[in-house]
């Protein structure tokens, strides 16, 4: 596989916490969306070894902020497949970026306008 690939937060964490490796990943240039960014640096009992750990992480990654072209597919996918807000925003990302999406949530296969990878 050649290209882009967007992590869900939910791989990213399990990189983090060593439940998940890289190897595990494809060979491509990886990206999260500014929610994945949110979602990981605003957990409450965060320690700082942790968000040191985070913010090393996101600074090899490319961070995707809210686009307009983005706004609006997370609106349609929203209101087609009744997404919470943060995975229609992900899921958005992907599809903007004509990138799969690697996450664990088995639900956002049904999003037919992205392909979906499940990490082993």
């Amino acid at each position: 596989m050649s290209g882009k690939a967007v992590l869900d937060t939910n791989v990213v964490l399990d990189l983090l916490g060593d439940r998940l490796s890289p190897r595990n990943l494809p060979d491509v240039e990886l990206m999260v969306s500014v929610i994945t960014e949110l979602e990981l640096l605003s957990y409450p009992m965060l320690s700082l070894p942790e968000e040191k750990s985070i913010r090393k992480f996101l600074s090899n990654v490319e961070i995707t902020g809210l686009s307009d072209e983005i706004k609006r597919k997370t609106i349609a996918l929203r209101k087609s497949y009744r997404l919470k807000l943060p995975d229609a925003i992900i899921c958005a990302t992907a599809m903007v970026a004509s990138a799969p999406l690697i996450t664990n949530d088995k639900r956002l296969s049904k999003v037919a306008e992205i392909s979906v990878l499940i990490p082993s």
